[in-house]
């Protein structure tokens, strides 16, 4: 409990039915893990599937480099209305290959129809990034 018996955090397993409204927001905040052992952040877009967000990476990128190392990595989504109150996601990076374009095609719309190709270079390659949650932090610091 925060300041006067406010709740602050409930951690689960999966994402709570109180912050499933989150998932919709245009970004997320992704956190890994540099071969220095410092954090990295990079702003991502970004889908649900069921109790994961699924990401798509440019392989040539510092983040896609990161979670091939070190697959633990945490997604902050804070709901801009509301800063007290946010979904952090803590778990396991699983990366498949998404060579022609499926899943990028699917965040893409999602993004007015954005196409990801416009963001890699001659010779890059797309994975798809799922995190396997580990923890789940569903905060509302005003209750």
């Amino acid at each position: 409990m925060g300041k006067a018996g406010i709740p602050i955090g409930m951690a689960h397993d999966r994402i709570p039915d109180s912050h499933r409204d989150l998932l919709e927001a245009e970004v997320a905040t992704l956190a890994t893990v540099g071969e220095d052992g410092y954090p990295q952040v990079s702003e991502v877009w970004f889908l649900t599937e069921g109790d994961q967000i699924a990401i798509s990476l440019n392989t040539s990128r510092q983040k896609t480099k990161n979670l091939r190392t070190e697959p633990a990595c945490a997604l902050l989504i804070l709901d801009l209305a509301n800063p007290y109150r946010y979904l952090e996601i803590r778990g396991t990076a699983d990366l498949a290959p998404d060579d022609d374009y499926e899943f990028a095609d699917k965040v893409g719309a999602k993004y007015g129809g954005a196409d990801l190709r416009e963001h890699d270079g001659p010779g890059d390659r797309r994975v798809v990034v799922r995190i396997v949650p580990a923890r789940v932090n569903a905060v509302n610091m005003r209750g």
